[in-house]
């Protein structure tokens, strides 16, 4: 398997200073949950966000897919992507360190 990443950042930075719209909401909801179920699949290895709010905001997905394909699949159908209140650029990765060892790359 190979790693990747997805940056994601709100398409209305607004959004995390004057809070969601009810769709904005749902949305982030159904991203949450999209990303617990990729966790519980065993191929989500690190999600968060920076704590930053506005124009600098960001989150990223670390992740674990058979190519670039895939990894652009699985990004795509992330559910506040695909509903637009997320951006998303993806990228090769590779973990280099990680608390107890799993996943480092060699």
């Amino acid at each position: 398997m190979n790693q990747f990443a997805y940056v994601l950042r709100p398409s209305r930075p607004k959004m995390l200073t004057e809070g969601p719209t009810e769709n904005e909401a749902r949305l982030v909801g159904e991203h949450f949950a999209y990303l617990q179920g990729l966790l519980a699949a065993g191929s989500l290895r690190l999600a968060g966000r920076a704590t930053d709010s506005g124009e600098r905001a960001f989150g990223i997905v670390v992740f674990e897919a058979d190519d670039s394909a895939a990894a652009a699949a699985l990004m795509a159908a992330d559910p506040a992507v695909k509903g637009g209140v997320m951006g998303a650029e993806l990228f090769p990765f590779n973990i280099a360190l990680m608390a107890g060892g799993e996943g480092v790359e060699g």
